[in-house]
């Protein structure tokens, strides 16, 4: 049974979460505490932030609103079971190498959202960088050494401050109902400001900045994660930021099958970025089946936990 303030209806919408409401809520359910749990059963939510999830998102993800109506009401079907919520919140400042203010061509134009620029772009001055253009020239070259994704321009998203940054607010009390509920403090993790780089793992940025408190692997975060003895994932977009963090995850336990066979990925509970050249969909489905081989377990969120 659902707690009586949650609206399907207004999961998309723009509106002041009813946070006194989740408490009070919360505070009515005789659950037995986190910290006293037998079963650990942590829910990872990757950047589920307005502008990734409402229609009217500067980055919205065709399915978003649907996977998030069935997080939510994953956390309330499961609310006891689950121990922790942890959310990572991408978070941005005008000035950075994947914004169109970091570049400029010979006609002092800044590029387009979701211009694609290569080494080849910046080695013959159709872009330059007008911050940190050692720097910039670098980063570029060292993504395509490593094979990565070729530097995209965004347009502006979840920027620091802004509407767009916020949690949904349908999960937001969702959250706060469920930290209430359970006796712990959800864990927000902030990622996505190093001007430098991009950074769509939440557990480490595209390219390693040392000189950054957050350049390098989240591994405190990552032992954390391993802790528990189930571990489910969800949230934006399934072919970008969650298929890195998964990579990052993988990555990091790739020698302990253990933690990874902890895994269990909601497939129903986050959607790949549409375009009209490249089915990213098709292509991370394929990489999932790859760590399902590996142990990751690809579940829904009707599938009863275990």
């Amino acid at each position: 049974m659902f707690p009586k303030f949650y609206d399907q209806a207004k999961v998309g919408t723009l509106f002041n979460p009813g946070l006194a409401e989740a408490v009070d809520e919360g505070k009515k359910c005789n659950f037995t505490p986190a910290a006293k749990s037998g079963l650990k059963v942590k829910l990872l939510i990757i950047d589920p932030q307005i502008d990734f999830i409402h229609k009217d998102g500067t980055l919205c993800v065709p399915g978003a609103i649907d996977d998030t109506r069935r997080t939510i009401e994953f956390i309330y079907n499961n609310a006891e079971e689950i121990t922790s919520i942890a959310v990572s919140m991408d978070s941005h400042i005008p000035f950075q190498i994947f914004y169109p203010t970091w570049w400029i061509n010979d006609k002092g134009e800044q590029p387009a959202p979701f211009t694609m620029i290569t080494q080849k772009d910046v080695m013959s001055g159709r872009w330059k960088p007008v911050v940190d253009p050692v720097n910039s020239l670098r980063y570029i070259e060292t993504l395509e050494q490593q094979a990565k994704k070729v530097l995209m321009i965004w347009p502006f998203h979840t920027m620091i401050g802004s509407t767009g940054q916020a949690v949904e607010p349908s999960l937001m009390e969702a959250i706060i109902y469920h930290s209430v509920a359970k006796h712990y403090q959800p864990n927000f993790l902030a990622k996505g400001t190093i001007p430098q780089t991009e950074h769509y793992s939440i557990l480490e940025p595209e390219v390693k900045v040392p000189s950054h408190p957050m350049g390098g692997v989240n591994s405190a975060f990552l032992d954390d994660l391993a802790s528990n003895d189930l571990i489910y994932i969800a949230g934006q977009a399934k072919s970008h930021c969650v298929l890195e963090t998964m990579y990052s995850i993988t990555r990091y336990f790739a020698n302990q099958p253990d933690v990874l066979n902890k895994i269990r990925f909601l497939m129903d509970c986050t959607s790949s970025v549409k375009h009209p050249d490249i089915d990213f969909d098709a292509i991370t489905n394929a990489e999932l089946t790859k760590m399902e081989a590996k142990g990751v377990k690809l579940v829904t969120s009707l599938d009863k936990i275990g």
